[in-house]
């Protein structure tokens, strides 16, 4: 398990970041439980004098400072004692003097993981870190500095967009993001769990791309068993996952959890100014904050819809094990004693099993949108994505419509998708096809597109061939189309 898993992309940024002749300030910044320390451990730890200094949760500043001590004596294994600092500023001067003594030698990474949690409020580390690296560090071609954060508002407001002292000075950034399917399917093999992909697709329903969650995986389990066993055992990891996880990368995680919660209830899928009403909080920068800390730490996001102006954009949760913990793991919490082995296999046998792994079924299609375009061909052709809906007035006799996605294209064509999650082929039956032909006109007539519209399903196990399939359906994208 000390090999590295997809990430490709952010390899090769980092291989440029050793590489390089000159010194270097990387950002990492991500999901909590996505992988950024062990992919900057692993990729660096043979690459020469490697510190690796993380910060601790809630811990006082002389904590952290005799963590920074004992990383210190751990790397460097210095031949007299060493002072302990007593002040960041020390500890920075003291990190120079031991870089001082081999840096014409091998490359030097200096690793600070989770830096929001050592930098507390006055202990004066980013002053420190600024000062340190304006007068010595930038100056050391050997040098590559690496900071990293789970907190992503902090780590984009405090350092990538800050106006202060550190303004300017990152010369790198990486966004690290959950695994895709395919990663997910290759992680999970490497750990000798072999699962077919409707199987891994469960898992990623509930769990998403995350590392540390599908590190949990063991081999020889359905992915309904490992569900149970994970999410609904009172020994489960995500069985309490989601109030850990907050709290250590909210302040008032309270605030942040009632905002989650309200988008829950509007199924997922809610206005700025409705959530704002609906939570109570007034239009101010307090709750924009609360907001950008949600969406930055891969929570939440916003979408535009279709023909719509930015400021119409509504707000869904985007998080997969977020979304799964509200609306199943929570409403047990207080009846957990009488969970047994079976629960989630009864439980995906409910309607309400039906409704849930629709919507995360179509967020999951959301995630693999540059897959689909890829299954269609439609690489130099598509010229942006969107959702749609129409919701007549009360009382009107219009028909509603709603549209899971829409690939709009360069060649005065779109491809309007319909999205379908099932556990066999899908069957389009006469109701079905009505609705569809339905969903095409209604859009026709009220966005008054001149564009040619063309129809593909994406589903998980294909569609069954039948009379209206191939009347209406143009072109189709499977389950297997999202592993490429």
């Amino acid at each position: 398990m000390d090999q590295i898993i997809g990430r490709k992309n952010e390899q090769s940024q980092l291989l440029k970041i050793y590489e390089s002749n000159q010194a270097e300030f990387l950002a990492i910044y991500g999901r909590r439980r996505v992988g950024k320390t062990f992919l900057i451990r692993h990729f660096f730890k043979d690459k020469g004098v490697y510190f690796e200094l993380m910060g601790q949760h809630d811990s006082g500043y002389q904590i952290q400072l005799d963590h920074f001590y004992t990383a210190l004596v751990k790397t460097f294994q210095p031949d007299i004692p060493v002072k302990k600092p007593e002040s960041w500023k020390e500890a920075l001067s003291i990190l120079t003097v031991f870089i001082k003594k081999c840096m014409h030698d091998k490359k030097i990474i200096l690793f600070f993981d989770e830096l929001p949690w050592l930098a507390t409020r006055r202990s004066g580390l980013l002053q420190a870190l600024d000062y340190e690296w304006n007068t010595e560090w930038s100056q050391i071609d050997t040098l590559k500095l690496i900071v990293c954060g789970s907190a992503s508002s902090w780590i984009l407001d405090k350092l990538i967009n800050d106006k202060g002292g550190l303004h300017n000075r990152i010369t790198k950034t990486i966004h690290l993001k959950p695994f895709s399917l395919k990663d997910t399917a290759i992680y999970l093999e490497s750990k000798g769990v072999t699962l077919k992909p409707i199987q891994v697709l469960e898992l990623y329903m509930v769990m998403g791309g995350i590392p540390f969650y599908l590190n949990q995986v063991d081999q020889g389990q359905s992915s309904t068993q490992i569900i149970n066993s994970l999410c609904f055992q009172e020994e489960g990891l995500l069985f309490n996952e989601f109030h850990r996880l907050f709290r250590s990368l909210f302040d008032e995680a309270d605030v942040h959890h009632k905002i989650i919660r309200e988008i829950v209830k509007k199924g997922n899928n809610i206005s700025r100014q409705a959530l704002l009403q609906s939570t109570g909080h007034t239009s101010g920068g307090g709750f924009k904050k609360k907001l950008n800390e949600l969406a930055r730490s891969g929570f939440i996001k916003e979408f535009v819809p279709y023909g719509k102006k930015e400021r119409d954009y509504v707000i869904k949760i985007v998080d997969e094990y977020t979304l799964f913990f509200l609306q199943w793991i929570e409403p047990l919490q207080t009846a957990y004693p009488i969970l047994h082995t079976n629960y989630w296999l009864n439980a995906s046998r409910e309607p309400k099993y039906r409704i849930w792994s629709g919507f995360a079924f179509e967020s999951v299609c959301m995630k693999h949108i540059s897959q689909i375009i890829k299954c269609l061909n439609l690489d130099s052709l598509a010229s942006g994505i969107g959702r749609w809906q129409f919701i007549p007035q009360k009382g009107s006799k219009e028909d509603g419509a709603q549209i899971d996605l829409i690939i709009d294209r360069f060649d005065k064509c779109m491809n309007v998708c319909e999205i379908k999650f099932s556990n066999e082929q899908y069957r389009i039956n006469k109701n079905d096809a009505k609705n569809l032909a339905n969903k095409l006109k209604v859009f026709e007539l009220k966005t008054r597109t001149q564009k040619q519209l063309f129809l593909t399903l994406i589903t998980t196990m294909g569609i069954k061939k039948n009379i209206w399939s191939e009347d209406l359906v143009d072109s189709e994208v499977t389950l297997s189309d999202l592993f490429m």
